[in-house]
């Protein structure tokens, strides 16, 4: 007996849907490969997995909701640049890809998938939990600038009120006594202060220390995407031709019908008001209700067939 009785419509539906979504996966990592920080393609890749563990859910297929749920949190680090793609990870990801596409195989034959390797689960675990990779020049502080300094210079550190005149320039109103003090400041520490150096250090107006690298770029960006995405809409469903089938014949009935209303309206107008006649306008309106709430019922299941795209 299948393990999913009571459920065939939805699991076909699921099983193509879901299939598709895994070969366009399995696509996009081929480019990944090649281009390790395409955002466009980590986000695809992530959304895939993301719909295939809803469309899973509504099959309670446990065993695959956990893999899809790790390998869609890979996939989301990798995607907020908390961790790089490596050669390893990605043999990761290629045997997490090809544990789904087996349980696809035992979905396919009416069992509940069983759980994955536990190689390939340890794997993506270790990977999550794995500490994020330092962004390219975050090693870089203003401590090794001040241990390059004469030791009188690197005990007191930079004079940092005349750093700050050097990078915002002279208030408006500022005396001549205060400029001649600020630019006098760094002879003090015995050695000039070499603010090029030390500038990249700190963060421009409008931006905090705290802020990750690169916060304020990806955020922009990702706005950018979303609106694309909104722009760009889907206009296709993929529809189950026997659902159309069902349209048709009951669009074909419903033709009938009004031409039946029709011979009958003419026949009321020529005067023929018996009842015989007024019972078979009875029956031709009731004949057309009926029609009319099937083909609804029809035309909302058709458009409500692709139920992973809601995820």
């Amino acid at each position: 007996m299948s393990d999913f009785a009571g459920m065939e419509d939805l699991l076909q539906d699921f099983l193509q849907e879901a299939g598709d979504l895994l070969s366009d996966v399995d696509n996009k990592l081929v480019d990944l490969e090649r281009s390790p920080d395409d955002s466009r393609l980590l986000n695809d890749i992530f959304r895939g997995f993301h719909t295939i563990k809803g469309g899973a859910g509504f099959l309670n297929a446990v065993e695959l909701v956990t893999l899809c749920h790790l390998t869609e949190n890979l996939f989301d680090k990798l995607r907020n640049a908390e961790r790089t793609l490596t050669p390893a990870l990605m043999d990761t990801i290629m045997a997490a890809t090809q544990g789904v596409r087996d349980m696809f195989g035992e979905i396919a034959q009416g069992r509940q998938p069983e759980p994955p390797p536990l190689d390939v689960t340890n794997s993506l675990r270790a990977a999550l939990d794995e500490q994020p990779v330092a962004a390219p020049g975050a090693a870089e502080v203003a401590e090794p600038a001040a241990a390059n300094l004469p030791p009188a210079a690197a005990a007191e550190g930079p004079d940092w009120q005349a750093l700050h005149q050097a990078l915002v320039g002279p208030m408006a109103g500022a005396t001549a006594p205060a400029a001649a003090a600020a630019a006098a400041a760094p002879a003090r520490s015995g050695t000039a202060v070499d603010v090029g150096n030390l500038q990249p250090h700190f963060p421009p107006e409008g931006r905090r220390s705290t802020d990750k690298p690169g916060a304020a770029i990806t955020g922009a960006s990702s706005g950018r995407r979303a609106d694309d995405k909104a722009a760009a809409r889907e206009t296709t469903i993929r529809v189950d031709t026997a659902r159309l089938d069902q349209v048709l014949n009951l669009s074909g009935e419903i033709g009938l019908t009004k031409n039946r209303l029709t011979s009958l309206r003419a026949d009321i107008l020529a005067g023929r008001t018996d009842a015989e006649t007024l019972q078979a306008l009875d029956q031709a309106v009731s004949q057309l209700d009926l029609l009319v709430s099937d083909l609804q019922n029809s035309v909302m299941k058709t458009r409500m067939q692709p139920i992973g795209r809601l995820f």
